[in-house]
């Protein structure tokens, strides 16, 4: 016999958030629920993490990355006339003005951002205070 799961419990999902250490909020709290631009989250380590946003077609001008107490937010806005001053009659690559808002879990600092190759790389780091971290005590 077998079941499928049709619906999602929410105290299990509550346990289940629970047990995620750091970033893993943030799959829960979006204030646009598209998937445009498409995106990557990553963890390197306990400590590091980056969010991955495809961005090809805008310039870093037309970007902005704010944050807004336990909030990140990602906005893009195209011009129609670039710097250069041509003016685009037709955009046929896909490439439409968005916003992504990430909640970010306590201690997540942001460290740095850049444009590499069509890509948006935030590099986020987890600042756990050291009262906070856990430590040995010394046996007498």
């Amino acid at each position: 016999m077998t079941m499928q799961l049709r619906t999602i419990d929410a105290a299990a999902l509550a346990n289940l958030s629970r047990a995620l250490v750091g970033f893993d909020h943030i799959f829960n709290a979006r204030v646009n629920n598209s998937n445009y631009p498409p995106h990557n989250i990553v963890k390197y380590s306990d400590r590091d993490y980056a969010i991955e946003i495809a961005v090809a077609g805008f310039s870093k001008d037309e970007i902005t990355v704010e944050v807004d107490q336990d909030q990140l937010i990602v906005r893009g806005i195209q011009t129609t006339v670039d710097a250069d001053g041509k003016e685009y009659l037709h955009r046929g690559l896909a490439s439409r003005d968005f916003e992504q808002a990430y909640t970010l879990a306590e201690y997540m600092e942001i460290r740095d951002a850049e444009v590499k190759d069509g890509m948006l790389i935030i590099k986020i780091e987890r600042m756990v205070p050291e009262a906070l971290k856990p430590r040995q005590i010394t046996i007498k």
